[in-house]
């Protein structure tokens, strides 16, 4: 039994991946998640959508495959990390769409803890911002206007979980409510030093505890599907938010290493070891993927909106037909032509944290084309990505060696070039992109046994192709500069 099944549930997709035991691809399938837009600001999910997909596509990755139940060695969660479910547990019925980590409707909740001085408490207890991002927040306003819930959970008849907690749930008819570090340290009520659920936090959400799951390492046998589900019973064996998973998957399990991931957003991660690293410039710290008795973290950024900005330009505007068009319609002209695109749909991410900008374009001249805007959008992910990275190296004392990169986006050539050119080291593409299925598929192989270690599973990772700088450095910094005051521009404005 030396094959893998990830189940890689995201924001725009619930997929399956069968892997091998050399990390290789088996077979892969995928559905694309409905999105629900109840209100400006406001996102969501079907639970029950996301299990029944989730399992529809698992079931065709093992048919795609030739395999069975019993060839598989154990089955690897890799999930979006903040989206919060709430259910009951004697059903396992969803009380309420999913809140969805982009969902900002708790902005005003958030101001006013804020207000009232609870952040820098929130920040030393779980190294995280207080921000609408987080699932505190979203949990204690399905609890506010579910009629009933908050004395339900109260009572212990409800279960809370992040989208892993709800596959784990439903993967075992209803025997595990699990979670791990990486999940868990994504919620605002999870203490990184300590390694459990803080009692303070709990209390300033107004969270019972009768609703959390149980932690377990990221990579460990924690239980087994229901058999009818398969066939045959197939173990758990990892279970990762799709952000360390990636980390996991780019074999960056040595401090100092980092990855970006170009999905709907932009994620980029540094591994820091076994101690936390403060920032004081705009991160996050986070758990990473932990694989023994250690406690392992690493320094996050989040961009928001990266990937998004080109289904935008194709679904808003209509500038193109298909994502892949992006590509030959940026490189239609030299530059942006003095375009600068702040594409701040959903509030700013790291390292500004202000969920009140909205989206600006600037430099517009009757001489602006679709061409100019198509290649400001694709800059805008770069430089979004390029902030974090300075951020980073602030914080660690030390310049970024070389960025691995994955996702979608990372496909496209110019903006992986320009990437490159605006930070000034290699951006080094992996041969395998699914990296964050592949990070999944690794830790349930090393819970299961089909890799002894870390340094057999670093040994599979390998490089496609490596970005190298090319641009003078003057002209990117004068580019960056140019970007930043976009920024200013449009903080500004919603300021006002």
């Amino acid at each position: 039994m030396t094959h893998l099944l990830a189940l890689d549930q995201g924001t725009t997709s619930s997929r399956a991946i069968v892997f091998d035991g050399g990390g290789r691809i088996v077979s892969v399938a995928q559905k694309e998640l409905q999105q629900i837009y109840p209100q400006p600001g406001w996102v969501e999910h079907d639970p029950a959508g996301i299990w029944r997909d989730q399992l529809s596509v698992a079931r065709e990755a093992l048919a795609q495959a030739g395999l069975g139940a019993a060839e598989i060695a154990a089955i690897g969660i890799t999930n979006q990390r903040e989206t919060a479910v709430l259910w009951e547990r004697a059903t396992g019925r969803p009380l309420h769409n999913a809140l969805v980590w982009q969902d900002r409707r708790t902005a005003d909740a958030c101001a006013k803890l804020k207000a009232a001085g609870a952040e820098a408490a929130i920040r030393e207890k779980t190294g995280l911002v207080l921000d609408p991002y987080f699932s505190a927040t979203k949990l204690a306003w399905l609890l506010d206007h579910v009629p009933g819930a908050r004395e339900r959970a109260r009572r212990g008849e409800l279960a809370f979980g992040t989208i892993d907690s709800w596959l784990a749930w439903n993967l075992s008819g209803g025997g595990l409510h699990v979670t791990d570090p990486s999940n868990a340290s994504r919620t605002s009520l999870f203490n990184i030093h300590a390694g459990d659920w803080d009692d303070e936090l709990l209390a300033l959400f107004a969270i019972p505890r009768a609703l959390l799951p149980r932690i377990v390492r990221s990579s460990a046998l924690c239980g087994e599907t229901a058999p009818d589900l398969f066939g045959a019973a197939i173990p758990l064996g990892g279970m990762a938010g799709d952000q360390q998973a990636a980390l996991f998957g780019q074999a960056c399990h040595d401090a100092g290493m980092a990855k970006n991931t170009y999905g709907t957003g932009c994620f980029l991660l540094m591994h820091t070891g076994t101690q936390p690293v403060d920032s004081r410039n705009g991160l996050i710290t986070t758990c990473a993927a932990q694989t023994g008795e250690a406690r392992e973290y690493a320094l996050e950024g989040s961009v928001f909106i990266g990937g998004a900005v080109v289904q935008w330009l194709r679904d808003g505007l209509g500038l193109i037909r298909r994502a892949a068009d992006i590509e030959p319609l940026a490189a239609g002209v030299p530059d942006a032509g003095g375009v600068v695109f702040v594409p701040a749909f959903a509030g700013l991410g790291a390292p500004h944290w202000n969920p009140q900008v909205r989206g600006t374009l600037a430099g517009l001249t009757r001489g602006s084309t679709a061409a100019h805007i198509a290649r400001a959008a694709l800059e805008a992910i770069a430089f979004q990505s390029a902030e974090l990275v300075e951020a980073m190296a602030a914080d660690c004392g030390r310049p970024l060696a070389e960025l691995r990169v994955d996702g979608g986006a990372t496909a496209n050539t110019l903006l992986m070039q320009f990437q490159a050119d605006l930070l000034g080291v290699p951006v080094v593409r992996p041969r395998i992109q699914e990296t964050t299925a592949l990070g999944a598929a690794y830790l349930a192989g090393l819970a299961a046994g089909v890799w002894k270690n870390r340094e057999e599973i670093a040994a599979h990772w390998a490089k496609e192709r490596t970005f190298t700088p090319a641009a003078p450095r003057e002209a990117m910094r004068a580019r960056m500069a140019e970007w930043q005051r976009a920024v200013r521009s449009a903080i500004a404005f919603a300021g006002e």
